[in-house]
């Protein structure tokens, strides 16, 4: 992991994986006490606890926004509701998008995906004063290594397109799309399967992928001018942007087009 931004109110937040350990922090009651892995962090900017952090009262615990998580590659927040999203990669199965609410303890180690497709659902978990349990938003059943969400909050592709979650992947070069509900706390689907939340075979992810062969993408943002920029593992950053002139009928809605680049040693910048 190893994703952070600053928050609303200026706090930073902070993921860190979990480093192999089989901790409390994983969910293991009888394993070694919090060491300040598999969390997400909320620290002031000169690195100091908040006090309205949810384990405030809890020394220990006092810098922690959430734990239980494996590790995340994308960390964002809302600029309508305000709340915090994360995507985080499981083993072998069950990639997630959370919601991560104050305290939230995502799972890891004993639940990946929804509590409904674990035998213990969650009586298993370490639950700390202040913590709780929250199942995730959407789920890959097949890991495709989640990474950069970003929050399209610009008009540029069209008003369909506003303010919708898109994300990338490391492991296909895939750009995801998700249409967010009424009230901004889940994703609306048409794909009878997808009631679930659990996209479990390529069948059914094909309702929310936009792209494809970006040949893993490690992050995503939103430019000044409202354009979409996709980091490419190999090297390479696209903007996307909606078709000119506009056809309903007979063109694509988006354009994925390259910018051009200049690589100095190991950084790409984007061209003019």
């Amino acid at each position: 992991g190893g994703a952070m931004t600053f928050g609303p109110g200026g706090k930073l937040y902070v993921v860190i994986g979990d480093l192999n350990r089989n901790g409390q922090l994983q969910n293991f009651s009888t394993g070694p006490s919090p060491d300040n892995t598999g969390v997400i962090f909320r620290i002031n900017d000169d690195g100091t606890a908040p006090p309205d952090n949810p384990f405030a009262s809890q020394p220990v615990l006092a810098k922690y926004y959430a734990y239980g998580i494996r590790n995340g590659f994308g960390l964002a927040f809302d600029p309508l509701s305000g709340d915090l999203w994360d995507t985080e990669n499981g083993p072998n199965a069950y990639d997630e998008i959370n919601i991560v609410q104050p305290g939230n303890n995502s799972g890891w180690v004993r639940i990946m995906g929804p509590v409904s497709r674990d035998a213990q659902g969650s009586s298993d978990l370490v639950q700390f004063p202040g913590s709780q349990y929250v199942d995730p938003k959407f789920s890959w059943f097949n890991t495709v290594g989640p990474t950069g969400i970003v929050f399209f909050n610009s008009g540029q592709l069209g008003s369909e397109y506003q303010n919708d979650v898109f994300i990338g992947d490391i492991n296909n070069g895939n750009l995801y799309r998700f249409k967010p509900n009424a009230t901004r706390t889940g994703f609306l689907f048409s794909h009878p399967a997808l009631a679930d939340l659990v996209a479990d075979d390529s069948g059914e992810l094909q309702e929310v992928i936009l792209g494809t062969n970006f040949s893993g993408i490690t992050d995503l943002k939103v430019g000044p001018d409202g354009l979409l920029y996709v980091l490419s593992f190999q090297g390479k950053i696209f903007v996307i942007s909606r078709a000119t002139p506009f056809q309903p009928s007979a063109t694509p809605l988006v354009n994925i087009s390259t910018r051009s680049i200049a690589q100095i040693g190991s950084n790409v910048v984007i061209g003019g």
